[in-house]
């Protein structure tokens, strides 16, 4: 069942909890009916997940009711996020509804009928659900039926990224609950080896379904077809196929991934980081730079201590510096993690974190070197980037790298600006000493830390 903004034909109620006006079917379930409507209070287009079932007895409302509550605890952009949620009563018979939010796009499902998908929007998709899985198992929650159909897609544009978000947490459980079950649960064609085999189904074999998953966004075709019996057999008995012909990294993270025996299994923590990997290789392939090892640079990141720190008050004379040099009227320090970009110091700008993708200081750090733009609507790279496209947008650029001592970039020393700015020689060259003065800072503040804790 999809909340994606393509609408099929079916009867639709009438006003559902007082406000929410029906105007299309999104699919249809054996437990529920998804909508289409628009919330007339907000005036905002939203999917409405409304539960099947007149004479529904009072322990499935209760168990309709959790999910709203096991949704309503979930926030992530990889996950699809609950609006509201109520009982709508016709009659005697409550009807649990959930209110979420409306993604414009397709699923996967629907996608694939048009053929596989290029390698660089799979690592984008397996990137996002593998940052929503983490998220969900470190509450402890399963999701339990990752399959195409749940794995809804914001973008269709070839020439764009995918965003992926991961929906219908309808056979969701807490990892402590599923491990004392003792029936199977999930879409047979994406079933784990241990769920196929009647057993519970923990975070690993979400891992499990998701490797199926992309090795049928790569190649699109289905692992293991045929009916419920015939496909849950068949994954007891053999691996799935993965293609030769797939880059050796493929074939190993997909191989990790759909591992009969658990353990062998990686972390969506370590996909994530094993998919941003891929990401910057190809991105770095495409421009011709040297090949970024994320994993290390991420250790040196951990090694400076700077994530979990609040903005950091010495780095605002630099910011400001840098903005008064090229007149530019915003200025950053930025730290680039796995998924985020957090702003150690903002000059002109109110803001802490972003998201990594939409940053263009995160295009920096994945080449290691001082990136200027003169105008983001005449540059290849910036004209798509969600922070130059529209119309009040920034238009110029200028971003450092903060090289570690290691030789690893852990951000950047950023300007910009809301029109257009041809940044001269002088003008880099000011603006990288201001960002080595700022690594600098970093180094002696490590040096302290460091010899502060051996003194302890």
């Amino acid at each position: 069942m999809s909340l994606v903004s393509e609408t099929v034909t079916g009867a639709l109620p009438a006003l559902i909890g007082g406000r929410y006006a029906p105007n299309g079917v999104l699919g249809r379930g054996g437990a529920a009916v998804v909508y289409r409507a628009t919330d007339q209070l907000l005036g905002r287009e939203v999917a409405i997940k409304l539960f099947t079932g007149h004479d529904a007895p009072e322990a499935e409302v209760r168990a309709h009711e959790e999910e709203a509550r096991l949704l309503a605890s979930l926030n992530h952009p990889s996950l699809v996020t609950l609006l509201d949620a109520g009982v709508e009563r016709t009659g005697s018979a409550p009807q649990v509804f959930l209110v979420l939010e409306l993604v414009h796009g397709t699923d996967l499902k629907r996608r694939l009928v048009d053929g596989p998908l290029p390698l660089r929007h799979v690592a984008h998709i397996g990137y996002d659900v593998a940052e929503g899985l983490d998220y969900i198992h470190g509450r402890g929650i399963v999701h339990r039926d990752v399959k195409p159909a749940n794995v809804l897609l914001s973008i269709e544009d070839e020439a764009r990224r995918p965003r992926a978000k991961l929906a219908d947490f309808g056979i969701a459980g807490l990892a402590s609950a599923v491990a004392q079950e003792e029936f199977t649960t999930g879409t047979a064609a994406y079933l784990s080896p241990e769920q196929a085999g009647g057993g519970s189904a923990g975070p690993s074999g979400d891992v499990y379904s998701l490797g199926l998953v992309l090795l049928q966004a790569i190649t699109g075709l289905v692992a293991f077809p045929g009916g419920v019996l015939e496909s849950a057999l068949a994954r007891l008995e053999r691996d799935p196929e993965v293609p030769e012909t797939l880059p050796v990294a493929w074939q190993r993270m997909l191989t990790a991934m759909t591992a009969r025996d658990t353990a062998s299994r990686p972390t969506p923590a370590e996909l994530a980081v094993a998919f941003r990997q891929l990401i910057i290789d190809a991105e770095n392939r495409t421009q011709g730079v040297p090949t970024l090892n994320e994993e290390a640079r991420l250790a040196a990141l951990q090694r400076y201590d700077l994530l979990d720190t609040p903005p950091e008050g010495a780095f605002d004379r630099i910011t400001s510096l840098a903005a008064r040099v090229t007149g530019l009227p915003v200025s950053t320090v930025s730290i680039v993690d796995r998924d985020r970009i957090w702003f150690k110091s903002h000059h002109g700008i109110d803001a802490e974190q972003i998201g990594r993708d939409p940053g263009l200081c995160a295009r920096v750090v994945e080449t290691g070197s001082t990136i200027r733009i003169p105008d983001g609507r005449l540059d290849e790279f910036a004209c798509s980037n969600p922070l130059m496209a529209g119309d009040e947008s920034f238009r110029s650029y200028l971003g450092v790298p903060l090289m570690s001592s290691d030789g690893y970039a852990l951000g950047s020393l950023s300007v910009l600006g809301y029109e257009p700015h041809q940044f001269s020689d002088s003008e880099v060259e000011i603006v990288e000493s201001l960002g080595a003065m700022v690594t600098h800072e970093m180094d002696i503040r490590r040096a302290t830390r460091r010899a502060s804790l051996s003194h302890e």
